[in-house]
């Protein structure tokens, strides 16, 4: 099996033109809505530095920019998804203050406390090292400020993990399957891939690694029963 960031670069390289579509409509239309209130737990503003980390086709960067007036910085290291990216940020008219850049989130191209928040969206389940990458962004952001971000959840009762279990499991597949084999793909890989990021601890072990990073004041909400899941701190 290859390196997990080497199995996201390849598993988003087809789908990157009509990622945000399907995103959108196989969430059942919760993803856009989970995206803004990631983006509310950023503080920033006119004058701020803010880098968004897997920043795919910026939806999260576009919206930081325009709630918080800030400078951002989008990072991904999918050459296919910031082409579409820089599509919807000339479309949205912030080519001004959005800046694009290629790299992996485990080697982060800048200084110590140089950002006044981070955000990052499904990105622990593509590293192969969840704290030490927690670290490296901590590393980037300067102290007090907020790191922030989106990772689907697993949902805790039991009739919704049911329903979860049975959408993942058959009803994402076969609907992925509908639309293109790169969705295909997707959808035969999150179910496994979203238990394993909880496996061997739960959330408990993310929320651990966060805080061996040296972020604190952690909080955290489920989302749509527990399918998505925000998790937010301050540098210290």
């Amino acid at each position: 099996m290859p390196p997990p960031n080497k199995q996201a670069k390849s598993l988003f390289a087809p789908i990157a033109p009509n990622y945000d579509r399907y995103a959108s409509l196989l969430s059942f239309g919760q993803d856009p809505r989970w995206r803004r209130f990631l983006v509310s737990r950023i503080e920033a503003g006119p004058g701020d530095t803010v880098l968004d980390v897997a920043t795919g086709t910026a939806a999260v960067a576009i919206e930081i920019a325009r709630r918080t007036r800030a400078h951002v910085i989008g990072l991904d290291q999918s050459p296919e998804m910031l082409a579409r990216a820089r599509e919807r940020i000339a479309r949205a008219g912030l080519g001004d203050r959005i800046e694009l850049r290629e790299g992996r989130a485990e080697t982060l191209p800048f200084e110590d406390g140089y950002f006044a928040a981070l955000s990052f969206t499904y990105l622990l389940r593509y590293v192969a090292d969840s704290a030490a990458t927690m670290s490296e962004l901590a590393r980037v952001v300067r102290p007090g400020g907020v790191i922030a971000s989106l990772e689907f959840g697993v949902p805790p009762r039991p009739l919704p993990r049911a329903a979860w279990e049975l959408y993942v499991r058959m009803g994402l597949p076969a609907a992925g399957a509908l639309v293109s084999e790169g969705w295909k793909e997707v959808g035969r890989f999150l179910g496994p891939s979203i238990r394993g990021l909880y496996a061997d601890g739960g959330l408990e072990r993310v929320l651990d690694c966060w805080l061996a990073a040296g972020i604190e004041e952690l909080r955290y909400r489920r989302l749509s029963l527990g399918g998505g899941i925000v998790i937010w701190g301050r540098r210290t």
